[in-house]
């Protein structure tokens, strides 16, 4: 095991295309760190450079103590389990599982050993005479995890894989791959599109755009501090609702002018961005996630409101999900352009989970009760959060 350092890396290839960008990236030893982004946006390259599947361009991938840019992928120590399960159909499971070691030449009674621990860890005990041509996707995606575990490798590194499985079954493998990891306690790189499978298995996550390094933390400061409206709208399902609006000052009290109407901005808030005494007048961008509403009209809440024209309720049994438009201005946030924020037209859209027993009427007028300890203030030009307590 060991840990895993990545020293202004970068990735330019021929065409002049910077697929990573000077990135800077401390994996701990025994860490689960979670690589998420939109299509494209260097998540795979950058793995891959870990691996020595790619050669990288600038920088340096450190592995324990030692400086691997030179090394193969042999010589790095590291197991790789790909999105596509890459399974000799010829062998039987216990071939599968065991070939890396038969490679390296290891007695028979060791391999034997290995292949039916890292089996019984997997469940696979009763499949390991089986050829993968008899196994389900879920079967196979484990035999690939024990081919890779048998190794004892100082490091895993796992390319989306579990895209290719049905949706109730991802769910399923990616608790169990999450706490075969933690079992394990092996330094593990993992990379996913999904912001979800993101957030229910990393320890860490780093969150990339266009080949930029955006913000690394846990799942929860991703979710409750996002370093920039980019973060905010990709991580959170569904994301967060975002707001055109500038800040006014009335009383000594700071808000939010959304266009015909306001939200004061709690003193918390305020003493954690000092930046908002000099934004008097200037446009933000304010950040409210979904369930920071509540039902309305229920006696005696004193919550500032929103006023929103209901135009879908979604029922999940467990609750509603409400879609609305509001009066004020929109953001629009581009996965692909190097700015954060463009034009976009007014009529915000507002995305807000309430409980099951909500009662709204497609196509009404609603004052939804706002949890403004939750509001998030951006730059509206370049989209950084204004609070530095992140």
């Amino acid at each position: 095991m060991a840990d895993i350092a990545l020293v202004g890396v970068s990735k330019r290839y021929q065409n002049g295309f910077e697929a990573v960008k000077n990135i800077d990236l401390k994996i701990v030893d025994g860490d689960f760190l979670v690589l998420v982004g939109p299509s494209g946006c260097g998540k795979s390259t950058l793995l891959r450079m870990i691996a020595g599947l790619e050669e990288i361009t600038a920088g340096d991938v450190v592995i324990g103590d030692r400086v691997v840019n030179d090394e193969s992928p042999k010589e790095r120590d590291i197991a790789m389990v790909f999105q596509n399960y890459a399974l000799y159909p010829h062998m039987t499971v216990r071939k599968n599982i065991g070939y890396s070691l038969r490679l390296a030449g290891l007695a028979r009674a060791e391999i034997d050993e290995r292949v039916e621990h890292v089996a019984a860890l997997l469940q696979l005990t009763d499949l390991l005479d089986r050829k993968p041509g008899l196994l389900s996707g879920g079967q196979r995606q484990r035999v690939a995890m024990g081919r890779a575990i048998v190794r004892q490798p100082a490091a895993f590194l796992m390319d989306e894989p579990l895209s290719n499985l049905d949706a109730k079954l991802r769910v399923q493998m990616r608790a169990e791959v999450a706490k075969l990891q933690r079992d394990l306690a092996v330094t593990t790189v993992y990379v996913t599109h999904d912001q979800v499978e993101a957030m229910t298995m990393g320890t860490r996550v780093a969150v990339l755009k266009n080949g930029v390094l955006q913000q690394v933390g846990t799942p929860q400061e991703l979710y409750s501090r996002p370093s920039n409206v980019f973060v905010a709208s990709f991580i959170g399902s569904p994301s967060m609702n975002l707001f055109r609006g500038k800040i006014v000052t009335s009383g000594g009290m700071i808000g939010v002018d959304l266009g015909s109407q306001a939200l004061a901005i709690p003193e918390a808030t305020v003493r954690a961005t000092p930046e908002l005494a000099g934004f008097a007048g200037r446009e933000i961008i304010m950040g409210l996630r979904p369930e920071s509403f509540g039902e309305p009209g229920i006696p005696g809440d004193q919550r500032e409101t929103l006023r929103v024209a209901v135009e879908l309720v979604e029922s999940l049994g467990a609750g509603k999900v409400v879609h609305a438009s509001t009066d004020a201005r929109s953001v629009c946030v581009e996965e692909r352009e190097q700015s954060p924020l463009l034009a976009a037209p007014d009529g915000a859209p507002c995305v807000a989970t309430l409980g099951p027993k909500a009662s709204l009427e497609v196509g009404s007028m609603v004052d939804l009760p706002v949890d403004t300890s939750d509001i998030q203030l951006f730059d509206a030009v370049v989209g950084d959060n204004l609070c530095k307590d992140y």
